[in-house]
């Protein structure tokens, strides 16, 4: 397992702590509530906002100065998980709060693509479009409680449909178009939409997708639909005049002169539904409230972040992926937010993300630990761009290796804090990540987020320091879910997250709660290596192994096996020209025996076409370990989830064959 280091690898300048915005909160929160303990100061900070709920939230509030048509009760009226009433009483809308302090002629939105080309969207522009479609939408008949689902990339254009929605007390859901109609449909059709958004097509790696037909494929199979908007994005001919009674063009949905208004609603009246990754039958709708997900949104953005006016975020994601939600969230700090839709690396130009960094001055750049790593392996230099803007890069979406670390100070800057975060689609948000008031070790996240009570649980359900455990959250969050779409008595939310530990959040992730406060992670506890009793993070190894230059990317899965066996391969995708010998067999044993330990050492290496991933790029390493041991393709995996369906068929025959060798 990754072992605690001593010393941090990167340390804020002390004055650049003292001028940030959780400082200055810190600093707020003592004076307003008479405290002697100096709040500025993340421990005390992150201890006050664990014990004391109603206070720091209520701060928080405060300090943001939230808008509510009327007053709250009580910031915690119940405190039960699954079930916490927070901010009783309240009515406030989502996307008021978005939209109420943009400056007109400023930029709001910078919207860019990989051709390079981009627009910038004022912030007058983008409040008179979410009034002409919000208009458009109520003549439609949608309202209060009525779901809008969105068909996009990640444009303008969602963002605007999104809001317009919200405006209204629409429900909101949108997956990207890369998704077959099919795949849509398995998300959409649960909620019964009224309207359904989408544009023309999308571009990836030097092509313009059409997704015309595949729009139409989809609003067929939703029922409920009494209209398709369709945008000209990539330039296709339109569908108006094909089939004028079921499609209606966006210029004409977003370019009306309408006043905006926003209805308020209860603190946790739905917001948006976004979807879990569906691996195994019928996605799950994970259903999220106004009022949680904007106070979460502001404590992550603006305190864990940093982010205010005159800042600038650029984190690649899909639509169908959480950090999409936090993207549209930067709005709320007032800075501004880039979309970006294509390739993260084209062909022609792997470093295109860094090159439009460079050139709009991103001060936050987001991406994950493949990116980075790829970045390092296939020999990219951002620093021949001029990144100066950039303070910070932020990575999610599974563990970030130490050695992307020093990677990212020698290629993209020194004085460049790296920021590992952890959360996941359920809250919407991070349970540990980093400030720009805490030290950076690498391979580990600085800390707890504020307001998230994390323990890490040993097998009897205790909580352990220095060890590994299960990650679980004591106190509830604002931002845990309202709910799972159609499961009105809460046995299927139940079932997720409290079924191991009562009235405690179980997430799934294995960590470790460091001596110093740091989080380290290990992989999904539902997929963790498990040899003889020995509890093994698959992060670990991946980690060591995907830096091998003849390896692009590693698997490993521990299957028990009927006679009472364990079997713990490790599947690996070959670099160009490698061929997987006893040279290369011999290395990558070494490599994870130094790096890691003897443990860890595989029982077999096997050369694979491919990893599987969900659409959210994660690997799938619990269906594939099912697949190995014999399950039915059908009660493992639903393959139109599945970013390359084709190896799902691949690893059910290595198993297939597996077993007719021990028979």
């Amino acid at each position: 397992m990754t072992t605690p280091h001593a010393h941090p690898f990167w340390t804020p300048a002390p004055e650049t702590a003292a001028r940030s915005r959780i400082a200055d909160f810190g600093r707020w929160a003592a004076r307003r509530r008479g405290f002697e303990a100096d709040l500025a100061d993340y421990s005390a900070l992150h201890r006050w906002s664990v014990t004391d709920l109603e206070g720091f939230w209520g701060a928080v509030w405060e300090y943001f100065d939230i808008d509510a048509e009327t007053p709250y009760e009580r910031v915690l009226a119940e405190e039960t998980m699954p079930g916490a009433r927070w901010f009783t009483g309240a009515t406030l809308n989502y996307a008021h709060h978005v939209l109420r302090d943009l400056t007109d002629d400023a930029p709001a939105i910078v919207a860019l693509d990989e051709t390079g080309a981009g627009y910038e969207v004022t912030g007058g522009r983008l409040r008179s479009q979410v009034a002409s479609v919000a208009a458009t939408l109520r003549e439609l008949g949608v309202g209060k409680g009525d779901r809008v689902v969105g068909y996009l990339p990640n444009t303008p254009h969602a963002i605007v449909a999104f809001l317009a929605a919200a405006s209204l007390g629409a429900v909101w859901s949108v997956c990207g178009q890369d998704y077959a109609p099919r795949a849509a449909a398995d998300r959409f059709a649960q909620l019964e939409p009224t309207v359904l958004i989408a544009t023309d097509g999308y571009l990836f790696n030097g092509t313009a997708h059409d997704r015309r037909e595949a729009t139409l494929e989809l609003a067929r199979a939703l029922p409920t639909l009494k209209a398709t908007v369709l945008v000209d994005h990539v330039g296709l001919p339109g569908l108006s005049a094909t089939y004028p009674s079921l499609v209606l063009p966006w210029e004409e949905t977003a370019t009306r002169t309408e006043e905006l208004t926003c209805t308020p609603v209860p603190f946790d009246h739905p917001l948006w539904v976004v979807f879990s990754s569906g691996t195994t039958g019928l996605p799950k709708g994970i259903v999220h409230g106004h009022g949680g997900v904007l106070l979460e949104h502001l404590k992550t953005l603006a305190l864990q972040s940093d982010l205010g006016p005159g800042d600038r975020l650029l984190w690649y994601t899909t639509t169908h992926w959480m950090m999409w939600n936090l993207v549209v969230s930067t709005l709320l700090t007032g800075a501004t937010t880039c979309t970006y839709d294509g390739s993260p690396a084209l062909l022609t130009q792997p470093d295109i993300l860094w090159e439009l960094a460079a050139r709009h001055r991103v001060t936050l750049f987001g991406t994950s630990p493949q990116y980075l790593l790829g970045m390092a392996k296939f020999g990219v230099d951002p620093s021949v761009h001029d990144l100066s803007a950039i303070r910070a890069v932020g990575c999610t979406g599974s563990a970030l290796p130490a050695s992307a670390h020093p990677w990212v100070r020698d290629h993209v800057g020194e004085r460049v804090q790296l920021v590992s975060i952890s959360g996941g689609t359920d809250v919407v948000s991070g349970f540990a990540g980093g400030a720009p008031t805490l030290p950076v070790w690498a391979g580990e996240l600085s800390a707890p987020c504020l307001g998230v009570a994390l323990a890490a649980y040993d097998a009897e359900g205790r909580p352990v320091t220095d060890q590994v455990g299960e990650l679980v959250v004591t106190r509830p969050m604002p931002s845990m879910p309202l709910s799972f779409w159609n499961d009105p008595d809460g046995a299927r939310y139940r079932e997720a997250y409290f079924s191991s530990y009562p009235g405690v959040w179980r997430h799934g992730d294995w960590i470790t709660l460091t001596s110093h406060c740091s989080v380290i992670v290990h992989g999904r506890s539902d997929s963790t290596l498990n040899r003889n009793g020995v509890r093994l993070g698959s992060a670990d190894i991946h980690d060591v192994v995907e830096r091998l230059p003849e390896i692009t990317e590693a698997l490993v899965i521990g299957a028990e096996e009927p006679d009472g066996g364990y079997w713990m391969p490790l599947f690996v995708v070959l670099a160009a020209g490698a061929v997987l010998d006893d040279v290369l067999r011999d290395r990558i044993r070494e490599a994870i025996r130094t790096g890691v330990s003897p443990r860890h050492v595989p029982d077999e290496i096997i050369d694979v076409p491919g990893i599987p991933h969900t659409r959210t790029g994660k690997k799938l390493e619990v269906p594939v370990k099912r697949l190995l041991q014999g399950a039915p393709v059908e009660q493992v995996v639903n393959p139109a989830t599945v970013d390359h369906p084709d190896l799902i068929d691949h690893y059910a025959r290595l198993g297939a064959e597996r077993r007719a060798r021990r028979v």
